[in-house]
C-alpha cells in the first residue's frame, strides 16, 4: 500500500516514515500544501497522513481541495492542534481520524489499518476472500490450517490485490502499490513475489489474466 505524508518537521516525518517502511507501506513524502494538493491530482495513493501547519497552504486547505474533487482517499490528519474546535473542522471537512502529536506509532499504524478498512467497506481486521485470509497488523497470510509471514512486499502485493478482490491489477498498479518514489522498481519484481506468495499459499493464490494483469478470486 502506498501512502502520502505531508509533514513540514523532518525529525517527525523522519519517524513516521521509518515506521511506516518498517510496517510495509510504501511512503512518498511531501513538506509542504501546496507539493501536497500537485501531487493529490495522480490518485496514486491509497492513504494520507497530513499536517495542518504546514509552508505555502494548510493542511486544512488541502484536505477541503481533495473532497471537493470527490476524492475519498482515506485521510488521518496528525497535528499538535489539540483543540476542540480544530478536531470538529478537521472531521466536518472530510478527515477520517485525527491524532494529535505527540503520538505513539503503534496507534498511528492501527488508525491507518482501521480508515483504509472502512472505506474498502471491510469490517474485520482480516482481508479475506474464503480461500484466503489476510492480517495486516502482522503481516501474517493464511490458507486452511496453515499461516505464513510473507516479506514486506509480498505482504503489500497480496494486500492490494486482496482490498480489491475480483479486481484486475496491472503490473504498473501492482508496482505502484509496492514502491516508493526514491525506491528503485526491481525488474520482474512482481513476477518474483507472485511466484513466492505462490509458494506458500498454492499455485491458484494469485491468478494471472494473460495480457490484463493479476487477481485474487472474488468470495
Amino acid at each position: 500500500m502506498r501512502i502520502l505524508l505531508v509533514e513540514d518537521d523532518r525529525m517527525i516525518g523522519d519517524a513516521i516514515l521509518i515506521a511506516l517502511k518498517d510496517a510495509a507501506y510504501a511512503v512518498d513524502w511531501v513538506m509542504d500544501g501546496e507539493t501536497a494538493k500537485n501531487v493529490l491530482k495522480d490518485k496514486d495513493h491509497q492513504g494520507l497522513l497530513l499536517d495542518l501547519g504546514l509552508p505555502k497552504q494548510d493542511g486544512l486547505e488541502v484536505l477541503r481541495y481533495l473532497r471537493s474533487q470527490g476524492n475519498d482517499l482515506p485521510v488521518i490528519i496528525i497535528t499538535a492542534r489539540d483543540a476542540v474546535e480544530d478536531r470538529i473542522k478537521g472531521l466536518d471537512l472530510g478527515a477520517d481520524d485525527y491524532l494529535v502529536k505527540p503520538f505513539d506509532m503503534n496507534e498511528l499504524l492501527a488508525r491507518l489499518r482501521a480508515v483504509v478498512r472502512r472505506k474498502g467497506g471491510q469490517s474485520s481486521p482480516l482481508l479475506t476472500n474464503g480461500k484466503i485470509s489476510l492480517n495486516p497488523s502482522t503481516r501474517e497470510a493464511s490458507r486452511g490450517e496453515d499461516s505464513y509471514l510473507l516479506s514486506s512486499r509480498e505482504f503489500s502485493l497480496l494486500h492490494a490485490l486482496m482490498l480489491q478482490p475480483g479486481s484486475i491489477l496491472t503490473r504498473t498498479e501492482l508496482e505502484e502499490r509496492i514502491y516508493g518514489w526514491n525506491e528503485e522498481v526491481e525488474s520482474n519484481a512482481v513476477d518474483f513475489l507472485i511466484h513466492g506468495i505462490r509458494k506458500k499459499l498454492g499455485a491458484d493464490a494469485i491468478k494471472n489474466i494473460r495480457g490484463a494483469g493479476w487477481m485474487v478470486d472474488k468470495s
